[in-house]
C-alpha cells in the first residue's frame, strides 16, 4: 500500500515536535521552522531560474553553476536548520538529528567575499529588480530576514535555539543580497538605484 500524505493528527489545529510534545500550530516554534521551509523552497526557485539563465553567461572565477551548486546545499543546511527548530529541547529525540557547524557559516562567508570580488562599489539602496532570477534571489533574502526575526522572538521568550542557527541565518540573507548583486552583474541587468522623492 502506498504511503498516505495525510495523516488527519492536526486537524484539531495541534502538531508534534520532534519528541512527541503536541503544541498548537501557531506555536511560535512551528512559525520559526515552517518559515525556514518557505525560504527553502524560494531558494529552490532561485535555483531553477539561475539555471535557466546560466546557459546565457560564464563566469571563470564564480560561473552560475556553482552557484547553482552552493544553493543546493544552502537547502541541505535548512532541511538541518528545520530539524533543529522541530524539535523539542526538552526532551531527547530518538532520531538523529544533523548538525549546523560553524564550517558551514565559513563557506557563506568566503562565498560572500568571492562574489563580492567582481562587484562595483554600492554607492546607493538598490530596488530589487532587473532579471527574474535577482528579484527572486531578493525575496528569499527578505524570507530569511524573517525567519531570523522569528528565531530571534523565540530566543528572547526563553525558547532554546542553537546560537549557529542564529549565524547561519544571519549570514545567509547577506549571502543571498550578494547573490542577487552578482546574478544581475553576470546577465547584465544593470543595478537600479533607489532616487528618495524631494
Amino acid at each position: 500500500m502506498a504511503f498516505k500524505i495525510y495523516t488527519r493528527t492536526g486537524d484539531k489545529g495541534k502538531t508534534a515536535l520532534i519528541g512527541g510534545t503536541k503544541v498548537p500550530k501557531s506555536h511560535i516554534r512551528i512559525e520559526s521552522y515552517g518559515t525556514i521551509d518557505e525560504l527553502n523552497s524560494h531558494i529552490g526557485l532561485l535555483s531553477d531560474h539561475l539555471a535557466a539563465a546560466s546557459g546565457a553567461v560564464s563566469h571563470p572565477v564564480f560561473p552560475l553553476t556553482a552557484s547553482i551548486q552552493t544553493l543546493r546545499e544552502i537547502q541541505d543546511r535548512l532541511f538541518t536548520i528545520g530539524a533543529s527548530l522541530a524539535c523539542d529541547p526538552d526532551k531527547e529525540s530518538k532520531m538523529k538529528i544533523p548538525d549546523l557547524k560553524e564550517d558551514d557559516i565559513k563557506a557563506l562567508e568566503q562565498d560572500i567575499d568571492r562574489m563580492n570580488e567582481g562587484l562595483p562599489e554600492m554607492k546607493s539602496f538598490i530596488l530589487p529588480v532587473g532579471h527574474v532570477a535577482v528579484s527572486t534571489a531578493h525575496i528569499a533574502r527578505c524570507v530569511c530576514r524573517r525567519a531570523e526575526r522569528i528565531c530571534v522572538q523565540m530566543q528572547e521568550e526563553g525558547q532554546f535555539i542553537d546560537p549557529l542557527v542564529l549565524k547561519y541565518i544571519n549570514r545567509l540573507s547577506d549571502h543571498l543580497f550578494t547573490l542577487a548583486r552578482y546574478a544581475g552583474h553576470l546577465l547584465q541587468a544593470p543595478e537600479i538605484p533607489w532616487k528618495p522623492r524631494i
